[in-house]
This record gives structure tokens, sequence and C-alpha cells, in this order.
């Protein structure tokens, strides 16, 4: 049995395909540019070499096609046809406040979706545009919708209102809603196997880094609160987006420049952040590349998002009580031990004391390391996240009629022997690189 992933932004369609008999990943790509020139696949299959191929993809319906004749390619895919293909799971950025799991996807819930698009519009668009295109190729099997916003429903109103006037979240769903609920879930329930504890016992607070950013606080094994807000724009410095500044701000550059809403929009979710500090730079590695020749500004936006992260530290240590773990997640928060370490500076007082030479040890997306010092009272955890086996294992359980909340239900990665078969084979080739990264391991 194979279940399919997709994961459609707006000008891009990621997919990996999953057997579920083996718990193998057999193959894993993207479509880039979807709507736009140059539109291409990237195709990584398991034991052959890397397939890249330039095709037209004006809407989202191309792309699937693409993906679908990809995979069951005889020079480089890895099925037969479609017929083994039992389920297809998708990610769906906002799901409002109707949804606190995963569902399978019927023409009401497509129109919930739509009925929130103002909430999400880069993202929802395309989720749906992908939903339909793939329902279109593949409409005999259930197709799920796996939600960034449903983890984070737990959340007290003391968390996701906002103290503005009540009668815009009556009218107009104006709160908090959160997302990276994925990958949280995923690496909260993987830390509390790490930690020896039940999730219901245990209390994380979880950044995920990436071009985009979030924090996210775990009491109990549930999302308490999180960073991002009623957009992903909320909380932290992020590779293009501000993250939290003064609400009033925008009103003043508005009026000194002209500028119009729709330009403001824009320059706070795709020309700030790291971008708006450096000038130039988004990505980390570039910026540490600056940083390191004399680049004062990018030192700064470092300096910058490293602050706001231990502000959230500190914000969520207090708000949850006693911690078991910080964890880091995400391309950033997997690979850049100089941000950890700027984020961790400082927080010693509050029991988070962290190894410079485990955390320097520690780039690898094929294990769970663990960075604190040994007589760290709080553990430092480097989790890599593994959003499509959320997804994927959501479709099969909802195919199956066994899926519910995550409170009520077992994920295969929640087991101590857990094992993924790609990271453990990628991990071989990493030991023989560097032989004391093996110290570092987390022991389940």
């Amino acid at each position: 049995m194979v279940i399919l992933t997709l994961n459609c932004g707006s000008s891009s369609a990621k997919y990996q395909v999953y057997d579920w008999n083996n718990k193998d990943v057999l193959a894993s790509g993207v479509v880039e540019r979807v709507t736009q020139d140059g539109s291409a696949i990237t195709h990584n299959a398991k034991g052959k070499e890397e397939f890249t191929l330039e095709r037209p993809c004006p809407t989202h319906k191309e792309a699937i096609e693409l993906i679908i004749e990809t995979i069951t390619s005889p020079k480089c895919g890895v099925i037969k046809d479609m017929s083994v293909i039992k389920a297809v799971g998708h990610r769906v950025l906002h799901g409002g406040d109707k949804f606190t799991k995963s569902v399978v996807v019927t023409p009401d819930v497509l129109e919930q979706f739509r009925a929130v698009q103002d909430l999400g519009p880069l993202h929802n668009p395309a989720n749906i545009m992908g939903i339909e295109a793939a329902q279109k190729v593949l409409p005999d099997v259930p197709h799920c919708a796996v939600m960034d916003t449903a983890w984070h429903q737990t959340m007290p109103a003391t968390s996701f209102m906002y103290a503005v006037p009540y009668e815009w979240y009556e009218k107009y769903s104006a709160r908090r809603y959160g997302f990276h609920g994925t990958s949280f879930l995923y690496t909260a329930k993987r830390a509390s196997v790490l930690l020896h504890k039940k999730p219901a016992d245990t209390n994380i607070i979880i950044a995920h880094i990436g071009n985009g950013a979030s924090m996210c606080a775990v009491k109990g094994g549930q999302c308490f609160d999180t960073s991002m807000g009623i957009t992903p724009l909320e909380g932290l410095v992020m590779g293009t987006r501000s993250g939290d500044c003064d609400p009033a701000l925008p009103f003043y550059i508005m009026r000194k420049t002209g500028m119009t809403a729709a330009e403001m929009d824009t320059a706070l979710n795709k020309k700030s952040g790291l971008l708006g500090i450096t000038g130039k730079y988004v990505d980390r590695r570039d910026v540490q590349s600056a940083m390191e020749a004399g680049d004062k500004r990018a030192e700064l936006a470092q300096d910058m998002e490293c602050y706001r992260l231990r502000k959230y530290f500190g914000a969520y240590l207090a708000a949850i009580g006693p911690v078991d773990a910080i964890v880091f997640t995400a391309g950033v928060g997997e690979f850049a031990y100089q941000v950890r370490a700027k984020a961790c500076q400082g927080l010693e007082h509050l029991g988070i004391k962290l190894d410079p030479a485990k955390n320097k040890m520690a780039r690898t997306r094929n294990a769970e390391t663990l960075i604190s010092a040994d007589d760290s009272e709080i553990k430092i955890f480097v989790i890599p996240t593994d959003e499509e086996l959320v997804m994927t294992e959501d479709a099969y359980a909802l195919m199956m009629g066994t899926y519910d909340v995550h409170t009520n239900f077992t994920y295969s990665f929640q087991d101590p022997g857990y094992v993924n078969k790609a990271r453990a084979e990628g991990l071989k080739k990493d030991l023989k690189k560097n032989p004391d990264l093996a110290k570092i391991i987390a022991k389940p």
C-alpha cells in the first residue's frame, strides 16, 4: 500500500511517496515555479540518481500530473501505476478555528477552507487548487487535509485572544491561530520519547526555525501558546518577515511614504526580517558568511534574530512552569549551530546551558541529538522534523477509520523503537564523515 502526500504552496508542489507496508520513503521531490516560467521537477527516488525535468505548469493541475507521470515513469519512477496509491494527504495552511484534527476532504470541508482564505491569502488558494487537481487525477481514493492550525486549537483563550474590540473576534474570527503545527506535533511527541515520559507529563519549548519561524510552548503534551498569530507574520524575526513590531509602525510609514495597505503587507511579509536588515540576505548561511567577512548589518540581523528567540524562551518558561526540554527543529534549527548558541546565550540562570562542542557537532537531518551540557537543568535537543510522516499516518488512519485527536491517537514514531529507514541509512554516511557524532545522539 502506498500513500502520497502533497504540499502545494503558492508556486510549488512538494510530494512524498511512502510504502506503508515496509514503512519506507520511496521517493520525494518538488515542482518549483508553478504558475511561472521555467517550471521544473526535482525528483529523488530510493536507489536512483536525482531526476530533473523542465515543463510548463501554468496551474497546480499540470504540476500534479507531472508528479504522477514522474513517480510512475519506467525510468525514474517508484510505482507501476496509480492503483497502488490508497490515500493522499494534503497540507493546508489555515483551517481557521473549525478543525482540531486532520479530516477527509469533502465539498463542505473545501468550502470551509475557502471561507478562511483571507486568513491565509498566499497559501490557502494554492492548497485548495492542489487538492482539487489531485482529486481530478485520483478521484477514487480518500484525500485528507492536514492543517497547520489544528495542533494549536488547545490554546486557552488567554493565549489566542487579542486585546482588541471583542466583536472583531465574533464577526471576523480575529484571534491567534499559529502555524507549523504538524512540525510541532512530530517534535513534541519525539521529545517525550527521548525524555522517557508520557506526552501528558511533558512540558517543552520548540523553536521551528526555517525561512519562516515560530515557537510553541507545549504544556502537558499540548499547545499552550505559540508565536505566530492570525497570520504567519507575528513573532520571531524571519527570513523576510518582520515578526513582532509596534502595530502603529505600518500606519506611521504609510503616512510618511504614501504606501498602500497592499504595499505595506508586501513590505512586512517579503521585504523585512533578515532581508530587511541586511539589505540582501535571507539564507542564514549567507548571513553567517557576510558576518565573517565583517558585514555589520549581517551581524546585527543575526543578533536580532537570536535575541527575539531568547525573549520567547524566557516568556514561555514563565508561561508553562517547569520545562523538561528545549527543542530546535527545521532547516536553521537543525543546522545553524551559531543561531542555536546565541539563542541560548545567557540563559544559564534559567537552567538552560548549552555545550558548545556538542552544539557545533550537531548538524544532521539523520539523527536526534542532545546538545545541552551535562549539568544543564533543562535538556536541549535538536530533533529533525518529519511533517510528511505525520501527514502520511493521518491519511492512513483516516482511511482506516482509526484516527482521532492527537491526545487520543498514537503515532508510530512514539514507539521508543521507531526507526526512520532513510535517515538510518543517511546516518551511516554521516558517522563515516564524523564518528564523534555518535557521542551526542539522543537515546530513546
